[in-house]
């Protein structure tokens, strides 16, 4: 009898080889473009958390549009004392009615967006980060005394009043909305059970004062 013949792993064509020429083209594109994908991706965030450079000052607006909000980097989570606060963002409004003026009780922003998420497998970057990142953008911009530091106090503002009034509208309560008030509740996130740390529950409110409106203010008001 003729001996068996055995075919070595791999003998029979399979993978890549196996493939016909326009298949081979097909693959390697696939992987050419997976590679510039992640080395531009890579080249992006380094650019990001690298000190001041020539490319940065040259592509800086660049790198930020590509960046926020998906691949934002921060030490938040890896800070020695990272973040431990809920904080939710509250609104009301004066409204002229009926020859007189009354103001609506709060209304809680953050937990409108947090409805509009919850269940959502695909929330729009809208809900998920326009209103935290507008008020982070309004704190990091205004003193200790509440008072806006130069023009990005003031735009922080704007901003926040468009929100606003992008939620409520111009007529609200059978009334037409004069001026907004904003606030926030900061929570203390409990301890997990195991954990003998004790925190006090409580929710700090922040009131800012009342800002009139304007046209600018309105989203599709007319206002730059």
């Amino acid at each position: 009898m003729e001996p068996e013949e055995h075919q070595a792993p791999g003998a029979d064509g399979a993978g890549v080889a196996a493939l016909s020429v326009p298949g081979r083209v097909i693959v390697a594109i696939a992987v050419a473009v997976v590679a510039v994908t992640v080395a531009y991706h890579i080249l992006m965030v380094f650019l990001h958390v690298a000190p001041e450079n020539t490319a940065t000052r040259q592509h800086g607006q660049a790198v930020d549009d590509y960046v926020y909000p998906e691949f934002e980097q921060n030490w938040k989570l890896f800070a020695p004392n990272p973040l431990q606060q809920n904080i939710a963002v509250h609104a009301r409004a004066r409204i002229a009615k009926d020859g007189g003026t009354e103001t609506t009780g709060w209304v809680n922003l953050t937990a409108m967006d947090g409805a509009a998420i919850h269940h959502n497998i695909a929330p729009s970057h809208t809900q998920q980060n326009e209103l935290r990142r507008a008020w982070e953008f309004f704190n990091n911009s205004h003193d200790g005394k509440g008072k806006p530091v130069g023009l990005r106090g003031e735009l922080s503002e704007k901003y926040i009043k468009r929100i606003v009034m992008g939620r409520f509208g111009t007529e609200l309560n059978g009334g037409t909305v004069e001026g907004i008030q904003v606030r926030s509740a900061v929570t203390p996130v409990a301890p997990p059970p195991w954990s003998a740390e004790k925190t006090d529950n409580k929710t700090d409110y922040q009131v800012k004062p009342w800002w009139p409106v304007a046209s600018e203010d309105i989203p599709g008001g007319g206002g730059k």
